[in-house]
């Protein structure tokens, strides 16, 4: 079995970083982490932590066929809401627990995010429409 913990993230996708990343700092006053680059999954992330522990995650593609490229063609152009991250106590038991309870997968084992996380990626087909992240932090 494995437990939810809360909400890790939220991933927008953008189309420049320091322009969106701009309202989160300036307007809503949350500091940026920085940035860091995911070869593997072709994006440049930035995260905004808020006071409760959450972050915002602002994805941008760092080269072609990025899923956010895709993401951002698809929405004519614009960014938005691309993921809802949960933590999880316990990533490989709750990938175990879905698949025996059916649960489409895109993730079947962990892979590395941003931030050291290790994560994995429900199928929206499961979820009724919503791109779902699961993710464990060290």
């Amino acid at each position: 079995m494995f437990k939810v913990l809360g909400v890790d993230h939220i991933g927008i996708a953008a189309t420049d970083l320091k322009e969106v990343g701009a309202f989160w700092s300036e307007a809503l006053g949350l500091e940026s982490t920085g940035e860091e680059t995911v070869a593997e999954q072709k994006v440049t992330t930035g995260f905004f932590p808020t006071p409760n522990g959450s972050e915002i995650e602002l994805l941008v593609a760092s080269e072609a066929g990025s899923p956010i490229e895709k993401f951002i063609e698809k929405n004519g152009g614009r960014g938005g809401i691309q993921h809802i991250a949960l933590r999880v106590d316990n990533l490989e038991a709750a990938l175990a627990d879905l698949k025996e309870k059916g649960v489409k997968l895109i993730d079947e084992k962990p892979r590395k995010g941003a931030g050291g996380a290790d994560i994995a990626f429900i199928h929206p087909k499961a979820t009724h429409g919503v791109l779902l992240e699961l993710c464990q932090r060290g």
